[in-house]
């Protein structure tokens, strides 16, 4: 089943007055100077999927510049028409609501109840130049890394990491009020147990997938070799689905004085990390160079978009942020050959044209100059 955007609307959104768009789909290509507006429109499409986009900004800082009286308070808004072969065009709109940091979203002209119900209708997924030191840094860009891959598959993820946050955070505030009532506690330690488990399960079975796609191999792309590994994640090889909850639970418990002297909980899906080797060389991927790193990462989007392909019929519409940097042309072009054969429609950015060349007529090609986008005459 295919699925593209073939028209995106952006009202006071970053650079963006106003912005209408209209593309088929095939694969997307937006080449101009930096800083002309390029990622921008990526952004505004993070925002078709829960969550904070893919600059992760608040929602505040992402209004045009100048729109509205004060600073921040201006409304912004993305609308899109989804075409799919199965049940014809879907809308989807969402924005920001005027003097509040609450995003607003609707689905076919009716509000939605949470933000968590775009990922019904699509995923996405995206890499872009801050990623490319994913594997030299803390952990928490990789948890989020994996999270997004995780929802693509299982959307009432982003909603369980969402309520076990939530009761975390509670507990943290009472242990460090030395507020111990056993019954408030466990209560919330009970919530924690039965979303953080269930976290871990849906994340271990999403490594064991990638990595079953990882290993059928993707041109010459490495084969990448995912792992887990945290306390809870441990834990579930030795317990399995069906005990970790009861472990989790008993394990909060047992750890109140130390988590409240910690100030926070010292494990749980929260502390987990993502482990990544080069398969072909066996190495963990912070070791490899930075086009090694990149092709992993690559690799990685790959092998969930064919999953999901697999699973779904349908591949994941994809948002690379200047893809090209540190891939050789050989790289370049089984990506575009690989993005044509998925069937997905993706978005890509590049300062310039002649490294999507190998691309040609599959392709559709925008010039972006200072918030303007215009088709570049390839795309006919």
């Amino acid at each position: 089943m295919s699925l593209a955007v073939s028209r995106l609307t952006l009202s006071d959104f970053r650079c963006y007055s106003f912005l209408r768009l209209e593309t088929d789909g095939r694969p997307v290509v937006l080449t101009g100077a930096n800083g002309a507006g390029k990622t921008n429109i990526l952004e505004a499409l993070s925002f078709l999927a829960p969550g904070r986009g893919l600059r992760r900004a608040k929602l505040s800082e992402i209004a045009r510049h100048g729109a509205g009286s004060e600073p921040g308070a201006a409304p912004w808004a993305v609308a899109a028409q989804l075409d799919r072969d199965d049940d014809g065009p879907r809308e989807l709109g969402t924005g920001r609501e005027a003097g509040s940091e609450r995003r607003l979203v609707r689905i076919d002209g009716h509000p939605a109840r949470s933000q968590s119900k775009l990922s019904d209708v699509l995923s996405v997924l995206w890499l872009t130049p801050a990623m490319d030191r994913l594997f030299l840094e803390g952990a928490t860009g990789r948890r989020r890394f994996l999270d997004r891959l995780v929802l693509s598959f299982d959307p009432a993820h982003g909603s369980r990491a969402s309520a076990y946050e939530h009761a975390m955070r509670e507990r943290s505030r009472l242990l460090r009020e030395g507020r111990f009532d056993p019954s408030w506690i466990a209560l919330l330690e009970q919530d924690m147990a039965r979303h953080g488990a269930a976290m871990a399960v849906v994340r271990a079975e999403t490594v064991r997938r990638l990595n079953a796609a990882c290993r059928a191999g993707i041109g010459p792309f490495p084969a990448a070799v995912l792992g887990l590994a945290g306390v809870i994640d441990e834990a579930f090889l030795e317990t399995g689905p069906d005990g970790l909850e009861e472990w989790f639970k008993g394990q909060l418990a047992a750890c109140r004085r130390r988590d409240a002297e910690a100030g926070g909980a010292t494990i749980g899906p929260h502390r987990s990390d993502l482990l990544v080797r080069h398969g072909t060389k066996d190495l963990p991927a912070e070791h490899c160079s930075t086009g090694e790193q990149k092709a992993v990462l690559v690799a990685i989007v790959l092998g969930q978009a064919r999953e999901r392909a697999a699973e779904r019929g349908q591949a994941p519409i994809l948002l690379l942020d200047e893809i090209a940097a540190h891939l050789d042309q050989t790289r370049r072009a089984a990506l575009f050959d690989e993005l044509c054969a998925l069937g997905a429609q993706s978005w890509m950015t590049g300062t310039e044209e002649s490294l999507f060349a190998d691309l040609g007529a599959r392709g559709q090609f925008f010039r972006v100059d200072d918030a303007v986008v215009a088709p570049n005459g390839r795309s006919e």
